[in-house]
């Protein structure tokens, strides 16, 4: 029984869902790659593949992680599964929201930040993401990994649209999206993301970047990591949105 419940917990490690939530636990004990890296017996550069996802853990090495953090083999193994049609209606509701503001537009760089707002400020009260999008150290700021894919699906199903106006791509909701009900997403999720929405409506998009990018998650991060959810935990609960 015991041979058959570690095959079970060594097959879900060779997924690399769980790299953002090593990176967050070596930043939690402040620890370098270099330490965690000789813990495991590993070259430095075999670590950071793993955190950046792209080498796989064995199940010794996972072993040494559980003594040095005092995590679970579980816990490792359960990270959160992205709910792709969840992300998309994140997007949607942000809309919503601005949906009777103006021209009820918003630049496409200032929705992606308002989407990553919704998703770690919910895992901060939640501990959990609205998501489970993987979320990346762009130059622009933090943004989930499938938001243009999810931009152009949408406006192909007649769901938003994306015009250019004076170099700017503006979304907006297709006819009839407005009052469309979100079956994908809670009432208490939907009022997180009207509320931070409607806090950030008014301001230029350049200062909600500038916002992103001073915040935790962003700046322990290097360019192109994936962003760990458990960093926003540690952040000021003001600046968490």
């Amino acid at each position: 029984m015991f041979a058959i419940y570690t095959h079970v917990i060594y097959t879900s490690y060779m997924s690399t869902k769980y790299a953002p939530l090593i990176k967050a636990l070596r930043l939690g004990r402040s620890l370098s790659q270099s330490e965690v890296a000789e813990k495991l017996d590993l070259s430095r550069q075999s670590y950071m593949a793993i955190e950046r996802g792209s080498r796989e853990l064995t199940l010794p090495e996972a072993k040494k992680l559980q003594e040095l953090y005092g995590i679970s083999l579980e816990e490792l193994a359960n990270a959160t599964i992205p709910n792709y049609e969840k992300f998309k209606q994140m997007i949607l509701a942000v809309l919503q929201t601005i949906a009777t503001h103006r021209d009820g537009k918003m630049p496409k760089t200032k929705l992606a930040k308002l989407v990553y707002l919704s998703d770690f400020a919910w895992y901060y009260n939640k501990l959990e993401s609205m998501s489970g999008m993987q979320y990346i150290h762009r130059t622009f700021g933090p943004v989930a990994d499938p938001y243009f894919r999810a931009l152009d699906e949408l406006e192909q199903e007649g769901k938003i649209t994306i015009e250019n106006k004076n170099e700017m791509l503006l979304v907006g909701l297709g006819k009839g999206v407005a009052n469309k009900k979100l079956n994908h997403i809670g009432a208490d999720e939907q009022k997180l993301i009207s509320k931070i929405t409607e806090k950030w409506k008014d301001v230029r998009t350049q200062e909600i970047i500038n916002f992103t990018h001073e915040q935790l998650p962003y700046k322990l991060c290097a360019p192109d990591e994936v962003i760990p959810y458990e960093l926003i935990t540690q952040e000021d609960p003001e600046h968490v949105y």
